[in-house]
């Protein structure tokens, strides 16, 4: 598999099961990972959406999948370290805005999850700066296209299974 291909399953994986975790299992076993502890501006650290099931999620089966794809599960794990530190500073910065849990940013929510682990993964994948940009627009793509389809999905559970 082409190394730009696999850098775009690891981040789209990485980024996705915890969402995928959410629409399956709803908000059962959640416990945010900043406690509910409110930074110095009054307003929560990340939010009550960044939850330790979903980093859990993220963090052991995207080395399941590296190993599936032909990686090393050591890259797997890079590439979900990276993504969820994106992730977790596109949250704090949302916060510093005063936007909601789960409320979307364009490109916020999409750069920094996709760009942070390319980056560190660079070298390793010999992947040059054109193709981290072909990483962070294929999923750039991808997530613009699925977080519709996940957000019916998610009202559409909800209904069935009395959700929150």
């Amino acid at each position: 598999m082409i190394p730009t291909l696999q850098m775009l399953a690891l981040v789209v994986w990485a980024n996705g099961v915890p969402v995928l975790l959410r629409l399956l299992i709803g908000h059962r076993c959640v416990h945010p990972l900043d406690g509910g502890r409110l930074f110095r501006d009054g307003r929560p650290w990340l939010g009550a959406s960044k939850t330790w099931r979903g980093l859990g999620a993220a963090l052991l089966t995207t080395p399941l999948l590296a190993v599936l794809i032909g990686l090393p599960w050591l890259l797997g794990l890079i590439a979900a370290l990276g993504a969820m530190s994106g992730d977790l500073l596109a949250s704090f910065i949302k916060r510093r805005l005063g936007r909601q849990p789960s409320e979307s940013i364009l490109l916020l929510d999409q750069i920094p999850e996709a760009l942070i682990p390319a980056i560190m993964l660079m070298p390793v994948l010999d992947l040059s700066a054109s193709r981290v940009a072909i990483v962070v627009i294929g999923f750039t793509l991808i997530d613009l296209l699925l977080t519709p389809v996940a957000a019916r999905l998610r009202r559409m559970l909800k209904r069935i299974h009395g959700w929150r």
